[in-house]
């Protein structure tokens, strides 16, 4: 594997195979060549890329966001392993440019065998929606800090919904305590206060799923 096959596997949005493609690199490499010679030039040229118009902000975010995941995962090698339960892709509001938030959740969904895109923060409603339609996630979470980030809400919902399938939405981060998002609500989003409401989420659907699936 060569480094700019490494980044078209970022760019891919596979985190899983990226994942496994490295780890199977660390049998025979040290973390350092690593990093210095794969990780370092595949980011290279994926800047390279964007400063080219070859690809969107949204495709430069979600190769960031894999890349990162793989620095973060290489210590855990039975990640990759999991069973696939679902598709996530989570991002933070035009503007919103916090995303720690984004990367717990990111870690959450993962525990629980998600395939995440993690496009991460102040990503515009079109790169938005343009991402959506080429991965046709099972679930779009968006996250705001920021309470002058919220009445973006409904821009965002209205742009689900000319999505087919239609996901999931699920909001979250320190705003979605402050104020009240009945409106949204009423649209068909999960409103999610905390990590905690989010595995409760995820493990009644999983439930969900389980039953739906049951033989009568």
């Amino acid at each position: 594997m060569t480094s700019d096959e490494l980044a078209d596997i970022f760019l891919s949005g596979d985190d899983y195979y990226a994942l496994r493609k490295v780890q199977y690199y660390l049998k025979t490499h040290t973390k350092k060549e690593l990093h210095q010679k794969m990780l370092t030039p595949a980011m290279y040229r994926i800047g390279q890329l964007w400063q080219e118009n070859v690809i969107s902000v949204a495709d430069e975010h979600l190769a960031t966001a894999i890349c990162d995941f793989v620095i973060s995962a290489t210590d855990n090698r039975s990640q990759a392993e999991k069973e696939i339960a679902g598709k996530a892709m989570i991002m933070g509001f035009e503007g919103e440019d916090h995303y720690l938030g984004l990367k717990m959740v990111a870690c959450v969904f993962r525990e629980h065998g998600w395939t995440v895109h993690d496009l991460g923060p102040n990503l515009p409603i079109e790169h938005a929606l343009e991402a959506a339609k080429q991965l046709k996630p099972d679930v779009i979470g968006l996250s705001a800090a920021l309470v002058g980030r919220l009445p973006l809400v409904k821009l965002y919902m209205d742009a689900v919904q000319l999505l087919n399938p239609k996901p999931t939405v699920l909001i979250g981060g320190r705003a979605v305590t402050l104020v009240d998002l009945s409106d949204a609500k009423a649209e068909g989003a999960v409103v999610l206060e905390s990590l905690e409401t989010l595995e409760d989420w995820i493990q009644s659907r999983k439930e969900s799923n389980n039953e739906a699936r049951a033989p009568y």
